[in-house]
């Protein structure tokens, strides 16, 4: 537990990180008055899912490995990392489903039926409801992870180990 205590405490800070950005877009309306801009907006998720495997990656390069860590050593840490929030996955999903914003899956219901993107409530409600996201948000997490991760510990890794 010891040897992946920095990759736990960045895990729980990624999905603490989640949560706090679905505030932010439920407090600025993405989930009720612009859900019309949530499907684009909801992207700049990245800059910060970024920032924090980078913060999360150079705590172990100093913490863990004196400042030389090689791109196998960054990827690994990446990689549990990963694995944790991907675990988390579906938790968080649900605390972002019923306790921040239930609202989600009504409006985004209504407004996909109202534009066309559906004909009917029926075939929105079969994608947007919380199993299908919880699915979904355990995918996104280990396949956005895993990118994050590769790239991520190619910049970080020192240059030439000494």
């Amino acid at each position: 537990m010891k040897k992946i205590r920095i990759e736990i405490k960045w895990a729980l800070i990624f999905v603490a990180m989640s949560l706090l950005w679905m505030v932010l877009e439920k407090l600025v309306g993405l989930h009720s008055t612009h859900i019309d801009k949530h499907l684009y907006l909801t992207n700049l998720f990245a800059i910060p899912a970024i920032i924090v495997y980078v913060l999360a990656l150079k705590d172990k390069k100093a913490t863990d490995y004196h400042g030389q860590m090689t791109y196998k050593q960054g990827f690994m840490s990446g990689l549990i990392i990963t694995i944790i929030v991907t675990v988390l996955a579906p938790i968080t999903q649900w605390i972002t489903s019923t306790i921040i914003t239930p609202e989600y899956f009504p409006n985004v219901i209504a407004y996909s039926v109202e534009t066309g993107y559906y004909e009917t409530v029926e075939e929105a409600e079969a994608n947007f409801n919380l199993s299908n996201y919880m699915m979904q948000s355990v995918i996104g997490a280990f396949i956005m992870g895993v990118i994050t991760t590769a790239i991520v510990a190619f910049f970080v890794k020192t240059k030439s180990i000494k």
